[in-house]
């Protein structure tokens, strides 16, 4: 049986969902298995970590864990026997009078016990069929518990998956192709608001058991990206231009997550100029988007002496580092 999740992650069962995403992010950066290639312990741990996050980050299923309802791995909770072998409470019974007498000998049921209908009224509900509760107290170490309910038959175990999204992607929310254990491949349909470490979870994807499969979970790591960078819902991007682009302004290439678009750079613009794109960054939760912005970075020839020959005996005389108090 799988250790009690909120032991596993750290924290008390009144954390907040908060307190619980920030507590599996740090385990999970400690424990993942690309930086602990020669600890298998650790690959260990960390899928002990995300089963217990998988848990406690869906609502319905820690409310009944919190219950007693399911255990720790998600499956039901059943009722123990109150007694070892097939003989209900204690094996052998409880009477086992010689010469034939009925008592309690084989568990209380069975085609020669005593009729408990008779015996205990309606303690457990009532109404039920008379004759015995054999498959009720009579072994309820097996699969049956009270009232002849059965216990529901194991699923299969979940299976974690590590997806890598390149950053572009996951702005635009370009669908994934993933490959699953069992050879087959799919495509994954990224959610809105995505960040670096969200969790997708695949019903039925998972390992087969008596009681059906279980889940496939998806984790999902945002790669860096070569010139774009992640600030909240937003996009960042250092964008070249030349010194006669700055002076004079003009319509230049500057590339967005979804392509390259046509910008207008204002003449007079200095290098650190922030442009803004509204609508083209990272997609939130509620569909909305955010913005890139594009920071201008002008970009001097090492050597033109057409350029030098231009400037030659001219000096802006702005003080342009006054404001540093210098």
């Amino acid at each position: 049986m799988a250790a009690d999740p909120y032991s596993t992650l750290g924290v008390s069962r009144t954390a907040s969902e908060k307190d619980i995403k920030s507590a599996y992010r740090k385990l999970a950066k400690e424990l993942h298995p690309d930086t602990n290639k020669d600890n298998p312990k650790a690959a260990e741990r960390f899928s002990e970590v995300t089963g217990a996050y998988d848990l406690l980050s869906d609502k319905d299923k820690r409310a009944k864990f919190d219950r007693g309802e399911i255990d720790a791995e998600g499956n039901p909770m059943g009722f123990g026997g109150f007694g070892g072998g097939s003989g209900g409470f204690g094996g052998a019974g409880f009477g086992g009078n010689p010469g034939g007498q009925r008592g309690f000998g084989g568990g209380f049921g069975g085609n020669d016990g005593i009729d408990l209908e008779d015996l205990f009224g309606g303690i457990f509900g009532g109404g039920g069929q008379r004759g015995g509760m054999g498959g009720g107290f009579g072994g309820m170490g097996g699969s049956a518990g009270m009232g002849g309910r059965s216990r529901a038959a194991p699923r299969g175990g979940n299976v974690n998956y590590r997806l890598a999204v390149p950053l572009t992607d996951a702005a635009e929310l370009k669908p994934q192709r993933i490959t699953l254990s069992d050879g087959k491949t799919i495509d994954l349909k990224l959610p809105n608001g995505l960040e670096d470490g969200t969790q997708m979870r695949l019903a039925g994807k998972g390992e087969q058991g008596p009681g059906g499969a279980g889940d496939a979970i998806v984790t999902i790591q945002i790669q860096p990206h070569a010139f774009f960078r992640q600030d909240g819902d937003d996009l960042r991007v250092d964008l070249p231009i030349t010194l006669d682009e700055a002076l004079n302004g003009g319509k230049v290439k500057a590339p967005t997550a979804a392509g390259a678009v046509i910008l207008s750079v204002p003449a007079g613009s200095s290098s650190g100029k922030v442009l803004r794109l509204k609508g083209r960054g990272m997609v939130r939760k509620d569909g909305s988007r955010g913005d890139l912005l594009i920071t201008l970075q002008i970009v001097l020839p090492e050597s033109d002496a057409d350029l030098a020959k231009r400037l030659e005996g001219w000096k802006d005389p702005r003080d342009v580092r006054a404001k540093l108090g210098i």
